[in-house]
């Protein structure tokens, strides 16, 4: 059975870290909105079996992450576009470097260092193991330190796989 006030309360905890999650993977803050907005949707349709999830947040992300790199992106229509506040420099250059990142990579890195996902909380989400998810980490980690230098240490709390 659902219950709404759970469903609002779950919403409201971790939709925005979940659109900033997004964002980061897609680049595109429009996407962003309609896959994390398509991806609750689906998440209430089926709350029973999100809340029964490991990780019902690491659902919803996943689910808006399949709309979002979809072969088509089915399922998701773009509404309206909304005006949205330009993100700020750091955030942009963040963004532009992670899309740098082949998308497995990308996604490794995001989810494990934006969401604070445990490896083999990330192994488990995508269907690898831990030494793919760990492999995937450290490309991401040199690639990007090639772009990012002085960012990188901070962003990851100077830690490297």
């Amino acid at each position: 059975m659902r219950e709404p006030a759970d469903f609002d309360a779950f919403y409201d905890a971790t939709s925005r870290r979940v659109l900033h999650q997004l964002y980061a993977l897609t680049g595109d803050l429009g996407r962003a909105r309609d896959c994390t907005q398509e991806a609750y949707a689906r998440a209430w349709r089926h709350w029973p079996a999100v809340t029964a999830a490991t990780s019902p947040e690491a659902w919803v992300r996943g689910t808006a992450w399949r709309l979002a790199s979809g072969p088509l992106r089915r399922g998701v229509k773009r509404g309206p576009k909304q005006p949205a506040a330009p993100p700020g420099a750091e955030s942009a250059d963040l963004v532009a470097a992670l899309l740098r990142l082949p998308e497995r990579q990308r996604y490794a890195f995001v989810v494990r260092y934006l969401a604070g996902a445990a490896v083999a909380d990330i192994a488990a989400e995508t269907g690898t193991s831990v030494a793919t998810v760990e492999n995937r980490l450290a490309k991401a980690h040199t690639t990007l330190a090639r772009i990012l230098p002085g960012d990188i240490a901070a962003l990851t709390g100077g830690h490297r796989v």
